[in-house]
């Protein structure tokens, strides 16, 4: 099986919704984040792909973890994430390959997400971020 690895941002508003993104010619709501560059430690990832995807300077809050998911938009690839919650300088605005962005509930069932999204991303906002609220 083939590996994707990535790194990949928890970027929540004041009303606690996460930002998520769709990639130009995909289905998926994802994280912001992407491939890590040879040699390229993930956290110097994750501020290069927020530079790149949604034009942000970042604040590292913490590392979250090492996470291993289905991919949202490759068959037959499993997706190694390194998750970073982060806070953003200014307000996000579309670049590169993203064709939308939007802000959604924790509990949302509308939007189509990716795995990492429903199965980490999610669960960890709820038990670790909103439980200290």
């Amino acid at each position: 099986m083939k590996i994707i690895t990535v790194a990949a941002a928890i970027i929540l508003n004041d009303a606690n919704q996460l930002l998520v993104v769709r990639k130009k010619n995909t289905d998926c709501f994802m994280q912001v984040g992407g491939k890590l560059e040879p040699n390229e430690a993930p956290e110097l990832t994750i501020v290069r792909e927020i530079k790149e995807e949604i034009c942000c300077d970042i604040q590292i809050e913490s590392f979250i973890g090492r996470f291993e998911t289905k991919t949202a938009n490759e068959p037959d690839h499993q997706l190694i994430s390194y998750v970073y919650h982060v806070t953003l300088n200014q307000m996000p605005q579309i670049e590169a390959e993203i064709a939308e962005m939007k802000w959604i509930d924790l509990d949302d069932q509308e939007t189509r997400l990716a795995p990492l999204t429903t199965e980490i991303v999610m669960p960890w906002v709820k038990s670790h971020l909103l439980a200290q609220a």
